[in-house]
């Protein structure tokens, strides 16, 4: 039995940042397989749209014939369609094959380009009549309607204007309504609050893709939306300044995350299982414990960062674990590697070891980059590691492998140990405590 795919029906964006590109990005971090007919080629970039060279109608219906020979297609996203003419081929073919479809009404880009000529809007509503559902933005709605909107109260006027020309559900996205969205579905309304912060070069066009995933993969409008919601929030937080324009949206971003958390785990836990083997490892334990951590790429808070729950401490000779590996388990370790990713972006990892003077020997004999800091220069209101690893990179000729201190009042003097992955500082860790033990 075929798996269904999910169809967009959508311009073609140089840019990479909306159209086609968008929607197939979308679709695949929903986990779904996209196919495609593409309606025009844009001239596009983070700036806007500089040229629209639409296809003929005969080659869009020519490529929905291609699809539909082999793909069980249940559910359609509609993009940019540009003429009157494609338009109305493509409600035809859509009809004909029943399949539901939503319409994303684009008219202009995000960065700046007129997408739809004006004698193609009353072709447009015709296609809406039979919509599953519509997801235009404030000025969108306010030319298929004519209501001007400034509030939820007119955004839901304009809802209802668009149910009455036909659509089952309407969704009013709300970029320019206060991140609010309006959705009406059987007479019933819902509004949905967000947030937005960042690039919104594609939004329109991957909110209704992600919307249109949802729906195919069984939500109903309501809870179609409001994932819909959440996942371009999330793809416009981590947008890219990748042009000197509007920066496009991330839809994989949170794939991407998810695989580098597992991946962390994964190499964490490799790390530990090291030291645990390594009987000379217990050399290397402080009074008060040590940890072993690791970042994600970009972190840029403790939740970032892995680490074991607890500390951990000798028992029978070996390293021992306090507690299970998770992220969000360590303020001091973590703390060091923010610090030191701010200077550096691969050093994603750190361990706090014992300060002897064999230790820091064998740091030495390893070549290691040495640098060291005293708890005397910390200035008040200060956090030591978050200070003592921005002072050991700001003063020394390049990114250190070691930072440690010799205490002071009430504080136990540490050597900690920087790298790129939780392994490789284990391994690092590991041919000091052995050579450490034969000094």
């Amino acid at each position: 039995m075929k798996n269904p795919a999910l169809l967009t029906i959508a311009g073609s964006d140089s840019g990479g940042g909306a159209g086609v590109q968008a929607d197939i990005k979308t679709f695949a971090a929903c986990g779904v397989h996209a196919v495609c007919a593409i309606t025009a080629v844009t001239s596009q970039n983070t700036h806007g749209v500089q040229h629209v060279f639409p296809l003929p109608a005969e080659v869009v219906v020519e490529q929905l014939e291609s699809v539909f020979s082999d793909f069980d297609v249940e559910f359609a996203k509609i993009g940019m369609l540009y003429s009157s003419e494609t338009i109305r081929a493509v409600g035809k073919y859509l009809k004909k094959r029943d399949v539901s479809y939503v319409v994303d009404p684009v008219m202009s880009a995000e960065a700046g380009g007129n997408l739809l000529p004006t004698d193609a809007l009353l072709s447009l509503k015709d296609l809406i009549k039979d919509a599953f559902a519509v997801t235009p933005n404030k000025f969108e709605a306010q030319t298929l309607t004519g209501v001007t909107i400034t509030s939820v109260d007119d955004a839901k006027r304009a809802a209802l204007k668009l149910c009455e020309i036909g659509a089952k559900a309407v969704v009013i996205t709300g970029g320019h309504l206060d991140c609010r969205d309006v959705v009406l579905s059987e007479g019933r309304f819902k509004v949905i609050n967000g947030s937005v912060e960042g690039g919104t070069h594609g939004a329109g066009c991957t909110y209704s893709a992600a919307l249109t995933a949802n729906l195919m993969l069984g939500d109903d409008i309501f809870d179609a939306a409001k994932k819909a919601k959440n996942f371009v929030i999330d793809a416009i937080s981590s947008s890219r300044p990748v042009g000197s324009g509007v920066s496009p949206v991330n839809q994989m971003h949170r794939i991407i995350e998810d695989a580098d958390r597992f991946n962390v785990l994964q190499n964490l836990a490799r790390a530990v299982k090291e030291l645990q083997e390594c009987s000379e490892c217990v050399l290397l334990l402080p009074e008060v414990g040590c940890n072993i951590a690791m970042a994600i790429q970009e972190a840029s808070t403790q939740g970032d960062v892995a680490a074991v729950e607890g500390r951990i401490v000798r028992l029978r000779d070996r390293m021992h674990l306090t507690g299970c590996i998770g992220f969000g388990a360590s303020r001091h370790v973590a703390r060091i590697i923010i610090s030191a990713l701010r200077f550096n972006p691969v050093l994603r990892a750190a361990m706090n070891i014992r300060f002897t003077p064999e230790i820091l020997d064998a740091c030495n004999k390893l070549k290691l980059n040495t640098v060291s800091f005293s708890r005397e220069d910390e200035p008040p209101l200060t956090k030591t590691m978050d200070w003592g690893t921005s002072y050991a990179f700001l003063h020394a000729a390049k990114a250190p492998d070691v930072i440690y201190d010799e205490g002071g009042v009430g504080k136990e003097a540490m050597i900690r140990l920087l790298g790129t992955d939780a392994l490789s500082v284990a391994k690092k860790a590991i041919m000091i405590a052995r050579i450490a033990a034969d000094a």
